[in-house]
């Protein structure tokens, strides 16, 4: 009997070991700073509206234009898990208030927001983070799961992920379920068989964790944990460490 309960312990210690199959991604701020780009993209898209529709956005300092952003969220709810579709709509409601034409403002709207998106796309990963996905693609699927608008295939990590899903292609962010029950749809495991990585507690962490997959909490800038109600499985304060940090998770 006690080979026999020795040989069970050491089948299940293997079964547990194989036990992960899928890696998911968080992006921003958890494989590359996002401030940058967004900067970036911001000053595009207003060097955009600068040239192309004079008188439409000169008047709004910093806090003037956020004030204009918040009352067009109001004014369209429904598009609250689509960051895309939301900017597109402020651009045009600018343009609209400054006088152009429907025609005008709608077609802008697109042009600003192109002007955008590209500089948004120009994200720098950090150091670590090729080489670290480069270690993980080789023994598991790599899936990116983002509220943003980031599309993880035009970044220098595309040739690693196998999968991508951003909140308004499924109609709601993290920490909502729908993401994550996209990734277990679209891989087939079950949920235990699968790790969450990101930055952020609530929308990573919580919302991974109810949904029964294990989770690493990214915390690069070695803050203190906050939510007292649970907590990640593991923490890593360096991309480095995320191999051995999954393999140790089973």
């Amino acid at each position: 009997m006690p080979r026999i309960h020795a040989l069970a312990a050491a089948s299940q210690k293997r079964i547990k070991f194989m036990n992960i199959r899928v890696i998911t991604f968080d992006l921003d701020n958890t494989l590359w700073d996002v401030e940058p780009a967004i900067l970036r993209a911001e000053q595009a898209q207003r060097s955009w509206l600068l040239q192309h529709r004079p008188g439409c956005i000169e008047q709004y300092d910093h806090d003037a234009l956020w004030e204009f952003k918040k009352r067009v969220w109001k004014q369209y709810p429904e598009l609250a898990h689509h960051v895309s579709q939301m900017r597109i709509r402020m651009l045009f409601e600018l343009q609209k208030a400054a006088g152009f034409s429907t025609q005008d403002s709608e077609a802008g709207a697109r042009e600003a927001f192109a002007a955008f998106l590209q500089e948004r796309h120009k994200v720098e990963l950090y150091a670590e983070a090729l080489d670290v996905l480069q270690q993980l693609s080789r023994r598991y699927r790599l899936g990116a799961l983002t509220n943003g608008n980031a599309d993880i295939y035009k970044t220098d990590a595309a040739e690693y992920f196998d999968f991508a899903f951003l909140a308004e292609e499924v109609g709601a962010s993290k920490p909502a379920p729908d993401m994550f029950h996209a990734a277990l749809a679209k891989t087939g495991v079950a949920p235990q068989q699968m790790v969450h990585v990101g930055d952020n507690p609530d929308h990573d962490i919580l919302g991974a964790q109810q949904v029964g997959l294990r989770t690493v909490w990214v915390n690069l800038g070695g803050s203190p944990w906050e939510p007292a109600q649970y907590q990640a499985d593991a923490e890593i304060t360096a991309l480095r460490d995320l191999p051995a940090t999954i393999a140790s998770l089973g």
